[in-house]
């Protein structure tokens, strides 16, 4: 895997941290911080689809199970249609669609020898 691919793959992983733990932000009953929660969970949803648009074949095609069309397509509604995006979609999209996304990263970066069972 090439710096490069490192890279991209650490800002995901960091990208999706950050998702998880502003989204429990989003219950709280002060305004202010649910909208500056909902804005931080959406600026990372970018930056996530943004690097997995420049993951290269080999990652991508090694996780046949991450809908990678739809991350860069869900990037590309956050960026273009920002006024049409629900907060209930992003809420959603970072507890059942992210963590998957992490596990596969994470295994890819333990590499092949973590797949096998000993």
């Amino acid at each position: 895997m090439s710096r490069e691919s490192d890279q991209r793959i650490d800002d995901i992983l960091r990208a999706i941290n950050r998702c998880q733990r502003y989204v429990r932000r989003l219950d709280n009953h002060d305004i202010d911080l649910v909208l500056m929660a909902e804005d931080a969970i959406e600026r990372n949803l970018q930056i996530i689809g943004e690097a997995a648009n420049h993951l290269s074949a080999g990652i991508t095609d090694a996780h046949p199970e991450i809908a990678w069309p739809q991350i860069l397509g869900f990037r590309n509604i956050l960026v273009h249609q920002y006024f049409g995006v629900e907060a209930d979609i992003v809420r959603d999209v970072v507890k059942t669609h992210l963590p998957p996304l992490a596990e596969a990263l994470s295994q890819h970066q333990r590499g092949p020898e973590s797949n096998s069972t000993v």
